[in-house]
């Protein structure tokens, strides 16, 4: 007995939504739009960043300093000094006006330092310290580039919990110069065998559609 038409046609749209998928066909939804960064100057600091702290005349007040959990930096000296949630701008006068009880005039100079995960198929995955300026595709020849199977045309960026795919293999400016963020996650993604990755299991999801057409029509 040969099988319905309703049948076969809730097996044909079952292997269209199949076969796509293992393909790449699908987008999972994510977005191609450039996420957006706050410039330097409107840089608002958070916990895990770090401040390079420039004293002039004073080595042993200078270096790079890591805001704590508490909103503080992470020094003996500085530790009563709150910058969390200011921007750098304000945190620069909140140091200086501590600095101000401890001597006369201080020069303090601060520059804003984000911590940036850069993984996947690059060369040397590592969390990176960075300065703010730095785009993503800066970030990524910073890991040692891309490995022989790594993409630059598929870029993962994660966001502030945001997925976005990035193309850094076109001569497209503004992605190229998609500045990093604090707390980005970027991976580069495996460059894939298309017919061990995707052709045979494709073969496989039609062979299994073909055996139960083929108990259809034995029936």
């Amino acid at each position: 007995m040969f099988p319905s038409i309703c049948s076969l046609r809730r097996l044909i749209v079952l292997a269209s939504a199949i076969v796509p998928t293992l393909c790449g066909g699908a987008t999972n939804g994510l977005s191609a739009q450039v996420p957006s960064s706050a410039s330097t100057a409107s840089l608002v600091l958070r916990p895990g960043d770090l401040v390079r702290i420039a004293v002039w005349r004073k080595p042993e007040l200078s270096g790079d300093f890591l805001i704590g959990a508490d909103s503080t930096l992470k020094h003996p000296l500085y530790r009563e000094v709150r910058v969390a949630g200011l921007s750098a701008a304000a945190a620069r006068e909140q140091i200086a006006l501590y600095l101000r009880a401890l001597e006369s005039n201080p020069q303090v100079s601060i520059e804003p330092l984000v911590r940036v995960s850069v993984g996947g198929e690059v060369r040397n995955p590592n969390l990176y310290t960075l300065s703010p300026e730095t785009s993503v595709s800066q970030a990524v020849a910073l890991a040692g580039g891309p490995t022989e199977r790594g993409r630059l045309d598929q870029v993962r960026l994660v966001r502030d919990g945001r997925l976005t795919m990035l193309d850094l293999s076109a001569p497209d400016a503004t992605i190229l110069a998609t500045p990093v963020a604090s707390g980005d996650q970027i991976s580069l993604q495996r460059r894939s065998a298309v017919f061990r990755d995707y052709g045979l299991p494709a073969f496989n999801v039609l062979g299994g559609l073909a055996a139960v057409l083929g108990l259809f029509i034995g029936r």
